[in-house]
């Protein structure tokens, strides 16, 4: 292979010999609402309108904790879990959704290396990504989509001595840019054409043979640092393999439970998020508002059933990563959606005419729903994935 393939970096001596950062929730809750305060609320309009990643808000929130939860506590964790991910995202998205998801990608990538059974690269990277010394992206989007039949798998991977060859394009992966990795799946072609199966990896953005194409700007979540990821024979060495074929089938199965049920933080801030909205207006406007199909009461009852929920399966998906309740996670991710969506056009039709005010929140939140409800898994690949599980239990019942 060539003599430029990178290493495994080395943590920083200063983070590697962080010792565990137990807390309880509300304490650390309390430090993330500190930084979303000071670091996060005074920008999110920049964010918004003028695409403006936020890299000075994430690394102060992961100095604060904020990303802990999804990491174990011999790497600097805080022992508090999923709960903890999905809470810290719920802080966020309450003032913005693109920061949100982008604790999304952050704790993410985390879960996937936690959950891998590469060691050393638990030992090289968790400390640094806990504590936000090192941004980190999940390109799975395509590698889901394509393990369930819906789109074409964007990548291939090559067996070589000592790692894999990667060709193709991904077309869109968020939270990156220089010195940061991701995480990705492709199919291993074997040198007949064959499918050997998929290979997960963690991709450096600055390794040989890899590049960044800045190549879409969209309406919403545009200052999400989303690229495209090219690989023209970019070689990555078995030292930044999460799972090889052989260990695929088990890895996904305690990954994927886990990034679907994280995804609730979004969705639980937002709707908080509308349901003020709407409770702002109605200190005007509740002789009119009244006629509205939905309530403050509707929105907040529906938000506090999600919620209880959301938290009760994080402790499930704590004590088992594979767990066998893959069914209701999906159904609650699609309530999620649903509600979201609902909830923004709810506190749209509540504001009226000032909701399109560009300082106005309501309209970006409307934008926002949309994304919770378009991301991977979206609203038709969830009724898809629900529709075809229940069809499987209908004929083994059968």
């Amino acid at each position: 292979m060539p003599s430029t393939a990178f290493a495994s970096p080395v943590a920083d001596p200063v983070i590697s010999d962080l010792s565990p950062s137990l807390c309880t929730m509300e304490d650390s809750l309390t430090a993330v609402r500190s930084v979303i305060a000071t670091e996060l609320m005074p920008k999110v309009l920049d964010i918004d309108v003028k695409a403006e990643y936020p890299e000075p808000f994430l690394r102060a929130l992961g100095q604060a904790g904020g990303f802990r939860g999804a990491v174990a506590v011999e790497f600097g964790g805080n022992g508090l879990g999923i709960k903890h991910v999905i809470r810290v995202m719920e802080e966020v998205a309450k003032e913005c959704l693109s920061s949100a998801f982008l604790v999304w990608c952050q704790t993410a990538c985390a879960r996937y290396i936690q959950l891998s059974d590469n060691d050393a690269l638990k030992e090289a990277f968790l400390p640094r990504i806990a504590a936000g010394e090192l941004l980190v992206g999940t390109g799975l989007s395509n590698t889901i989509k394509s393990s369930d039949s819906i789109e074409e798998f964007r990548l291939c991977a090559t067996r070589v001595e000592g790692g894999y060859v990667i060709q193709g394009v991904l077309p869109w992966v968020s939270n990156l840019g220089a010195g940061h990795f991701f995480t990705t799946g492709c199919p291993v072609r074997g040198a007949d054409g064959s499918n050997d199966g998929l290979v997960f990896l963690l991709v450096d953005c600055s390794q040989p043979g890899f590049k960044l194409i800045d190549c879409a700007h969209f309406m919403g979540l545009d200052g999400t640092r989303t690229l495209a990821c090219q690989f023209k024979d970019a070689f990555i060495p078995d030292a930044m393999v999460l799972a090889h074929p052989s260990e695929v089938c088990a890895y996904v199965e305690r990954i994927k439970p886990g990034m679907i049920h994280a995804q609730m933080g979004m969705g639980l801030g937002l709707i908080e998020a509308c349901a003020k909205l709407m409770q702002q207006s109605n200190r005007t406007h509740a002789h009119v508002n009244q006629y509205l199909d939905d309530q403050f009461d509707d929105i907040d009852t529906a938000l506090n059933g999600a919620r209880a929920l959301t938290y009760s399966l994080a402790d499930e998906v704590d004590q088992h990563p594979a767990t066998g309740r893959i069914l209701d996670i999906l159904k609650l991710r699609l309530a999620g959606g649903e509600l979201s969506v609902r909830a923004a056009h709810a506190a749209m039709l509540h504001q009226g005419a000032k909701g399109y005010l560009v300082r106005n929140p309501a309209q970006r939140r409307l934008r926002e729903s949309y994304f919770i409800a378009i991301v991977t898994p979206a609203t038709k690949h969830l009724r898809r994935e629900i529709a075809r599980i229940e069809a499987s239990l209908a004929g083994s019942v059968a």
